[in-house]
């Protein structure tokens, strides 16, 4: 089972995959947030053999939606509608931020923003498996 996560940007979406078990997540690449943007994530989809994905919510340092919640609320449910695959929601606090210690040149600052997303995603996923909080 392979999963893509996704790190929604208003200009720039950053995509990673899983590996096949669902246990490792490995940037993949960056898109452009516009017209072809869903027939872009179809394309990864249909690839990669994909079978759910997860988005990063967008929370401020008070716990509350920011302004590109909304936007990702929206997306999610297009995603939902076109691909027919389960979308996960996980938490995308400071992982730019955290993108940027690795990425020294920030060419794939959102590409590793939206690995990280997803292993977040997956070690939970992972622990809740094993009854782990």
């Amino acid at each position: 089972m392979k999963f893509l996560g996704i790190d929604y940007g208003t200009k720039r979406i950053g995509l990673a995959i899983s590996d096949e078990g669902g246990t490792l997540a490995f940037p993949k690449e960056i898109i452009l947030n516009d017209s072809k943007l869903f027939d872009n994530i179809g394309q990864i989809v249909k690839e990669d053999n994909i079978s759910e994905i997860v988005i990063g919510e967008s929370f401020n340092f008070s716990g509350q939606e920011n302004l590109v919640a909304e936007k990702i609320n929206v997306f999610i449910s297009e995603l939902e509608k076109r691909f027919e695959l389960p979308a996960h929601r996980q938490s995308e606090f400071l992982t730019s931020v955290e993108a940027r210690r690795y990425d020294n040149n920030g060419a794939k600052v959102d590409a590793e923003a939206a690995a990280l997303i997803l292993q977040r995603y997956l070690d939970r996923r992972s622990r809740q498996k094993e009854g782990i909080k």
